[in-house]
């Protein structure tokens, strides 16, 4: 075929993005025949592969109800599980030839299409929001994961950083990114530590594509007790619950004993009262004496 009469690539990739954007309306399911799933729990898989101009070039990002399963490490041709219990998982897979494909026909349409549309379509851009977390309890001296979450990340270039008392910590997991409705990515960076309570740890986070720079600081808080608090504070409780029987115990055996000068505190006091019922004031005073009333 003659080269100068040969169709260029361009115009085919755009009809064929054309076909895709049409392909989930042809395939709606007719209302008589989504009665019977109406009981069903809807859940969703979500497979994406992007290519951008900035690092990293192409990426993949498999995701079940907005939870990460897997990203995808181009360089080995290998998927990468986001947690260690879906390693297994991850070496079952045999569609490498199928994402090959995917990343060959990002790259074609970033290279064909990109062009057509520079200038057209208004650039979007989203300023990450970091915050630092523990992966769980926080238990001083018990070996822990803080866990660093990218949110409102758009495009999806970025680096991580961390430090503990504003110096840098090395170990720190790979970062993972996942794709959410809406064209739009969140980020996760681990790193393995053991609490102490005078640690100062920070997440640094760079958007590379606009110098954006956004800095979450983690410090330890609500801490769970360890096991000799819980000892002590058991054993402090248990003596004031014995000290407070001992005191009640004393208490009701000296307040059960005979008082001389009760019956003629109340003798007294009636005949007060008696006698300030409209009748003039005169008051008597009633002795009681080894058992005899004087005046």
């Amino acid at each position: 075929m003659d080269p100068e009469r040969a169709p260029r690539p361009g115009p085919a990739l755009l009809q064929l993005l054309h076909l895709l954007w049409l392909l989930p309306h042809s395939r709606a399911t007719p209302p008589a025949a989504a009665g019977w799933r109406a009981g069903l729990q809807n859940h969703t898989f979500q497979h994406t592969v992007y290519c951008q101009d900035w690092s990293p070039g192409v990426g993949l990002s498999e995701v079940y109800d907005e939870d990460q399963l897997f990203s995808f490490d181009f360089s080995q041709n290998t998927r990468v599980p986001r947690l260690p219990e879906f390693a297994d998982w991850a070496q079952k897979s045999g569609d490498a030839s199928t994402i090959s494909f995917d990343k060959a026909f990002c790259q074609a349409m970033v290279q064909e299409v990109g062009p057509q549309l520079e200038g057209k379509i208004p650039v979007s851009r989203g300023f990450p929001v970091v915050e630092v977390f523990t992966l769980k309890p926080l238990e001083f001296g018990k070996p822990n994961t803080l866990v660093c979450f990218v949110s409102n990340l758009f495009p999806p270039t970025l680096t991580v950083a961390w430090q503990r008392h504003l110096a840098p910590v090395e170990g720190a997991g790979p970062t993972f990114v996942s794709a959410l409705d809406g064209l739009s990515f969140q980020a996760f960076s681990y790193l393995n530590f053991t609490p102490a309570p005078s640690d100062l740890f920070s997440c640094i986070v760079t958007h590379e594509i606009d110098g954006y720079t956004a800095i979450a600081y983690w410090v330890p808080h609500n801490p769970l007790p360890s096991d000799l608090l819980e000892n002590v504070l058991c054993g402090v409780a248990f003596g004031l619950g014995v000290l407070g029987i001992l005191v009640g115990l004393v208490l009701i055996i000296h307040f059960r004993k005979p008082c001389s000068g009760v019956k003629w505190r109340l003798r007294w006091a009636r005949a007060v009262v008696a006698n300030r019922a409209g009748y003039p004031l005169v008051v008597q005073a009633i002795w009681l004496q080894d058992g005899r009333m004087t005046d």
